[in-house]
């Protein structure tokens, strides 16, 4: 295996807790189930996992959204600096999912191709 093909999934969460830091340093606060690892418990299981990131990534790019079509509408309060930044928090947090996903992806067929 390509060890440029891997990921580090303690390296990842912890890039992912400063990029969580950096942005509540903005005054932007995530949602409150994004960027925080699953419990370390024998129950929690990797479908819970990837089923709350899911839901995490869509709650960032649904507030995005609203942020984005409130400043469009020209409402008080609306902050450009404030909206671009959670759009490109909202890109980040997809464009990272969809590279867990490729990986996964990956990996299943290289399990698949083992011979038994």
């Amino acid at each position: 295996m390509n060890t440029m093909n891997t990921i580090d999934v303690n390296n990842l969460l912890a890039q992912m807790r400063q990029m969580s830091g950096q942005i509540r340093s903005t005054g932007i606060a995530p949602p409150e189930t994004a960027f925080k690892p699953a419990a370390a418990s024998p129950q929690s299981d990797f479908s819970a996992l990837l089923h709350k990131s899911i839901a995490a990534v869509g709650e960032t790019q649904m507030e995005a959204g609203r942020m984005a079509a409130s400043f469009e509408r020209g409402d008080k309060g609306a902050d450009l600096g404030r909206t671009m930044i959670a759009v490109q928090k909202a890109d980040l947090s997809l464009r990272t999912m969809v590279a867990v996903q490729s990986k996964l992806v990956d990996a299943y067929k290289e399990i698949m191709n083992m011979p038994v």
